[in-house]
């Protein structure tokens, strides 16, 4: 039997995180599943109210609790995230840390902005300097 391509699936356990409503950006469980289209989702230690929430609203996360019930109350969800950590290991992610940035990025003002424009071009002619100086192959 040959492995599957797919790697995240739906499932109870499974951290999603919200791509639009009031929660837009942050994380939580899938609690139960509804039917094929919705499923039920928590967040405790995140905010999000637990929920009932469209698929094609969260993006699936590689993460998962790994022995949650299905139909968890939210004390049961708060321990297991606490417990394996969940939420920490998606903050350290690259997915996590890149969307930190875009929202900083997006956040600056106008004169930030321009102190940004003027570090990238101290870099970039600091690198131009040093690959100038360096032996050619």
């Amino acid at each position: 039997m040959s492995d599957s391509n797919f790697k995240r699936f739906v499932e109870v356990g499974r951290l999603v995180l919200l791509k639009s409503g009031p929660s837009t950006g942050r994380v939580a469980v899938i609690a139960e599943i509804i039917d094929h289209n919705r499923a039920i989702i928590d967040g405790p230690t995140t905010s999000v109210p637990r929920q009932a929430y469209p698929y094609r609203h969260i993006s699936l996360t590689p993460f998962r609790l790994s022995k949650l019930p299905r139909g968890a109350g939210s004390g049961c969800i708060r321990r297991q995230l606490e417990k394996e950590g969940i939420v920490a290991k998606w903050e350290e992610s690259s997915w996590a840390k890149k969307r930190a940035a875009m929202e900083k990025r997006r956040s600056l003002n106008d004169f930030q902005r321009f102190g940004v424009m003027l570090a990238k071009k101290a870099r970039r002619d600091v690198v131009r300097k040093a690959l100038a100086k360096a032996p050619k192959a």
